[in-house]
């Protein structure tokens, strides 16, 4: 994914709302977001406005609240800055990303479960 930006820890964190309620108005952003922290109704208007400017959201002017929607799913997003951050930090090597996570602690057994019946796919 080509993308001229990237967006900012609170552009996600609009962006993974979007992704779970999918196609939605302000006041649904809005609230889905107060249960969690306490957004101010305009503040986050603004910011779906400034994500509009930037292309990370569209806008359906159809109605007469305007439904706002991701321009990328989220799969789309998490390749571009794994691919970014793998180019960055690691030189391209996807192997040095994996290691580093692993290394990181931060992965329940859960979790490495899962990579291994990935990895087990992979070879199959």
């Amino acid at each position: 994914m080509n993308r001229p930006f990237k967006p900012t820890e609170v552009e996600l964190k609009f962006l993974r709302v979007l992704w779970e309620l999918g196609p939605a108005t302000v006041k649904e952003v809005h609230a889905q977001l107060n249960h969690r922290e306490v957004y101010a109704y305009t503040g986050v208007l603004r910011m779906l406005q400034v994500m509009l400017e930037k292309g990370l959201v569209t806008r359906d002017e159809r109605q007469r609240s305007h439904v706002y929607a991701p321009v990328h799913s989220r799969s789309d997003m998490e390749g571009g800055l794994v691919s970014d951050l793998t180019e960055r930090l690691f030189g391209g090597s996807a192997a040095s990303l994996v290691l580093a996570a692993l290394r990181s602690g931060q992965l329940s057994p859960g979790d490495k479960a899962r990579i291994r019946e990935m990895l087990g796919k992979e070879e199959s």
